[in-house]
């Protein structure tokens, strides 16, 4: 059960860092495209780096919850 959870989160840190990538992506295209400064840039790409950051640290703790919950410590 433990190897499951483990598995699970693990899927879910990779769609974060997804979500991320393609965050990061669109913000170039609108730097690209001229359509954001690259101070709006910069200021996105730490906002996502930011929310990824979180999205990760939830679900390391929810990940190290469940395991204690399985391992009834």
């Amino acid at each position: 059960m433990s190897r499951l959870v483990h598995k699970y989160a693990e899927e879910g840190r990779n769609v974060v860092r997804q979500v991320r990538r393609d965050a990061n992506d669109r913000l170039k295209k609108l730097l690209k495209d001229h359509k954001i400064s690259e101070d709006d840039e910069r200021r996105g790409l730490e906002d996502v780096q930011k929310i990824t950051d979180q999205h990760v640290t939830l679900i390391d703790d929810l990940q190290k919850k469940k395991d204690q919950e399985l391992l009834g410590k």
